[in-house]
């Protein structure tokens, strides 16, 4: 049986860590909230950009290039956000599944894949997976619209060059509670069903706006703010979902410690009654041990 000590030792040990999973706990369950508030304020910056392609499809609808699909094209960028740090549940694991599966179903052979990952963690278990990964961003610290920006100078590279026909993105989005599912968006070309979509909705407003910038440069501005801004909300949604994923394992975490602590302070209870008890015996044996010399 283990001495008192010891077991003392373990207590303080459990206790110790279960203060830090309550305060992982409550810090995860604060990041959730201020991240879900986030997703609300971009849905006003997305309905700006969305009117700002709406004038745009008024003024010339048949623009070519808002009618080609994703579904043509061969030689994919994929950009797959999962998380800096550990401790959040199978995260990085579904994501990195979920990507290389939807790519497969593409038909989109290794070859052809270029792949931007943010997040360490996912760059591990896309490697382990056998994919590749061309560019790795971190998305740990207050720089994250400089890394975004970074990450739409490589995706213009790229296109500029004509190394790729569509861009992908994948992240884990908040679903119920504290659970979350893997979700892909393509970024370019435009779907052409939201594109119809606009086209046939009326403006708000009697007015029309109008603009005076040219065409072209006004829609190559309008889609780099579309692109900035979808990759924004997923790495925002990602965050969100990598703090539910650990606010889950936390409180599974929680309930293991009590657990232990329960069972250890069992222990100690039994251990120290039974010290009490072998204590009470010898004085005992040496109480009638001293009574029978007496005698």
């Amino acid at each position: 049986m283990e001495l008192l000590e010891t077991l003392k030792r373990r207590i303080k040990s459990a206790e110790e860590l279960q203060s830090l999973v309550k305060t992982m706990k409550a810090l995860a369950a604060v990041s959730i909230r201020e991240h879900e508030q986030a997703v609300i304020s971009l849905k006003e910056y997305h309905k700006t950009v969305e009117m700002g392609f709406h004038i745009l499809l008024q003024n010339r609808p048949d623009e070519e290039v808002f009618e080609a699909g994703p579904f043509e094209k061969n030689r994919l960028c994929a950009i797959i956000f999962g998380s800096e740090r550990g401790m959040c549940g199978q995260f990085n694991e579904k994501i990195s599944a979920f990507s290389i599966d939807r790519m497969n179903k593409l038909a989109i052979k290794p070859e052809d894949r270029t792949v931007f990952a943010l997040g360490d963690r996912v760059i591990t278990r896309l490697e382990e997976a056998g994919q590749t990964v061309e560019e790795r961003f971190s998305i740990f610290g207050s720089n994250i619209g400089f890394t975004l920006q970074e990450v739409l100078i490589n995706i213009e590279e790229l296109r500029s060059k004509k190394e790729i026909d569509q861009i992908v993105l994948f992240y884990n989005r908040p679903a119920t509670g504290t659970s979350f599912r893997p979700n892909m968006v393509y970024l370019l070309p435009f779907d052409p069903e939201w594109i119809r979509d606009l086209s046939g909705k009326k403006w708000p407003s009697r007015t029309l706006p109008t603009f005076t910038m040219d065409w072209e440069s006004l829609f190559s501005s309008l889609t780099r703010q579309y692109l900035f801004f979808s990759l924004y909300r997923a790495f925002v949604e990602s965050i969100a979902s990598e703090n539910a994923s650990r606010l889950a394992s936390m409180q599974v975490a929680q309930k293991n410690i009590e657990e232990r602590l329960k069972d250890l302070n069992t222990a100690f209870n039994l251990q120290r009654q039974t010290s009490i008890t072998s204590e009470l015996l010898d004085i005992m044996t040496g109480f009638e041990a001293l009574m029978g010399d007496g005698k």
